[in-house]
């Protein structure tokens, strides 16, 4: 091939550079007790740190112990968490590759069983291990879920203060971005979605008053870490359902968030009504791509595209066409691990094997068969 592909050409932010496009997508383990790392994480982890990826961001962590999505999320609320995150930066940082946190507020979807059980509403199906819910107004999830507490300004304050001290804990950690978690329908999502926020005070309304809380935030954030740390914002970039965010609402969302100091927006979609998937876009091969080619496009701010990307060719068209800066997947290196080595071979880099570390690429390049 002539030349080096997009998606393995690095791409810088601040003080961080990814040695190529791919990135591991925050997935929640449900695998925490009191939301301290455990085995699990480490090993899962362990598996990406070795994979050739160009970055990683881990799960939805808390940033209460209220805020979780379920007794299984990790959390960020105690000053004793960072010993056990401090294991997973430096899994990535042996291999060099820069690591994140999605920073996490459930809001409404907190107090949830784990999916393995049902993800239900702990109120309803164990009520012993429930918990309070809040939210902007009190509007349930669904008609099934527990209706929950409309945030008092106080308790909005409240918030604003665990978001920051999460992000100083982040850094104490080790990590090399944050990411906060604006989409899906969680907290932030559901104060800029008209579908959740009933508010007429400063929080609520217009799309301005809407999108307060997260702008704060990350004012605040970016105020707390070093200059040199990109911040992430990731967004539900339209609701899919009526009456609730189109694209145009997440580009003005997108050019307040920069203006205070967010420098990529990681773009999702979904979720004001349940699980993130539940909207009226039927899910395709690259089907939110489109979104992060808008918000790049319009907010002129580095974007992370998602939303099954599975493919190497497919990847690299991505970012060959300026659609977005990095490609973020799931469940597809969860199936497969390897796949940026596949994709460095599939699209002839000189040097496929120099994408994983030292030790995999010694033998990898004296392996008889390539393909």
């Amino acid at each position: 091939m002539s030349g080096t592909p997009a998606l393995f050409t690095p791409f810088a932010l601040r003080g961080v550079t990814f040695a190529n496009r791919i990135v591991v997508s925050p997935m929640c383990q449900y695998a925490a007790d009191d939301g301290y790392v455990g085995r699990w994480h480490r090993s899962h982890h362990g598996r990406f740190a070795l994979s050739g990826v160009g970055g990683a961001v881990v799960e939805s962590t808390g940033v209460t112990r209220e805020g979780r999505i379920t007794p299984g999320c990790l959390g960020i609320y105690l000053d004793a968490h960072v010993e056990g995150l401090r294991e997973i930066t430096a899994i990535y940082r042996d291999q060099g590759v820069p690591v994140g946190i999605q920073l996490n507020h459930a809001g409404r979807k907190a107090s949830a069983a784990v999916p393995l059980e049902g993800a239900q509403p702990l109120a309803t199906s164990d009520p012993a291990r429930a918990w309070p819910i809040v939210a902007p107004s009190a509007e349930p999830l669904t008609p099934d879920w527990p209706v929950p507490e409309a945030l008092s300004e106080d308790a909005i304050a409240e918030i604003i203060e665990a978001f920051v001290a999460a992000a100083r804990r982040a850094v104490d950690a080790g990590f090399d971005f944050i990411e906060i978690h604006g989409a899906h329908g969680y907290l932030l999502h559901s104060f800029v979605s008209p579908i959740a926020n009933r508010r007429n005070d400063g929080w609520g309304g217009d799309l301005a008053g809407r999108m307060r809380l997260p702008v704060e935030i990350a004012r605040r954030i970016r105020a707390e870490i070093p200059a040199d740390m990109p911040l992430f914002y990731r967004a539900s970039a339209i609701d899919g359902v009526e009456g609730g965010l189109a694209i145009e609402d997440s580009v003005a969302l997108a050019k307040a968030l920069k203006t205070e100091g967010v420098d990529l927006i990681d773009c999702s979609s979904g979720g004001i009504h349940g699980a993130s998937g539940n909207s009226s876009v039927p899910p395709a091969p690259g089907y939110l791509v489109e979104h992060a080619a808008r918000i790049r496009k319009d907010a002129d701010m580095p974007t992370m595209a998602v939303g099954l990307i599975v493919d190497p060719q497919q990847a690299e068209a991505v970012i060959a066409a300026g659609e977005a800066d990095l490609v973020a997947m799931g469940r597809q290196l969860l199936a497969e691990p390897s796949f940026p080595y596949r994709a460095a071979r599939e699209l002839d880099i000189d040097d496929p094997a120099g994408v994983l570390p030292p030790a995999y690429a010694f033998f990898l390049r004296r392996r008889k068969v390539q393909k």
